[in-house]
């Protein structure tokens, strides 16, 4: 099967499986999700979601969280793990929307990544989720291992990977195949123990024999 084909494939059955898939981080607005999605590195959505509600309740806006002192961030972020380099972003992106962008997140891929702790990843995370703004696919861990896995791609590099799938997936489906992936890779698709007897992609999955 070509690639373009079992793209096709996995976004149809997938789709199936999970018809409104979205994004896991709870958040009211674009600098709550900036910020949920920088303490996402290296954490899991779910400990993210149990630590963001006293977060904004103390700092609800990039004004309030520009002068915060490191040690009030550290601890109310303390179990997302690198709480002290992501307590830096945080403070430090908080401070640039204020100064460069009037307190305002930026909704463009070119500005977001000036913020500090912002790549691409997080930049395409709040621009499809928050704003509607499609500039390319969400690469995480998940989305890393299955396109792996599912043939889509030999890159390790997530820029890269990110290249493969633009080329395979049409522009709006970039948003959606994130979402679906990292849900598949959490419910059947799990790292050593995969459920490959129950998964609806086995058949079309290159990978299934070599688990």
């Amino acid at each position: 099967m070509k690639k373009i084909d079992r793209a096709y494939e996995i976004f149809s059955r997938l789709k199936k499986e999970f018809p409104n898939p979205e994004c896991a981080l709870i958040h009211k607005n674009p600098f709550e999700l900036l910020i949920a999605t920088i303490l996402s590195a290296q954490c899991t959505d779910e400990r993210v979601n149990k630590v963001t509600p006293s977060l904004f309740k103390t700092f609800s806006s990039p004004k309030e969280m520009a002068i915060a002192s490191h040690a009030e961030i550290e601890k109310l972020i303390h179990s997302t793990g690198f709480y002290k380099n992501k307590a830096k972003s945080l403070i430090g992106s908080s401070q640039k929307i204020v100064e460069d962008y009037e307190g305002i997140v930026p909704s463009t891929l070119k500005e977001l990544i000036t913020l500090p702790g912002v790549g691409r990843k997080t930049a395409n995370v709040v621009l499809g989720n928050a704003f509607n703004v499609v500039e390319g696919i969400v690469v995480d861990t998940h989305v890393t291992r299955l396109s792996k896995l599912l043939g889509l791609t030999k890159h390790t590099d997530a820029e890269k990977i990110e290249l493969d799938l633009v080329k395979l997936f049409p522009k709006n489906q970039w948003v959606e195949i994130s979402h679906l992936l990292i849900l598949h890779g959490r419910k059947t698709c799990i790292a050593r123990r995969p459920k490959c007897f129950t998964c609806v992609l086995a058949e079309i999955c290159p990978s299934r024999k070599k688990i």
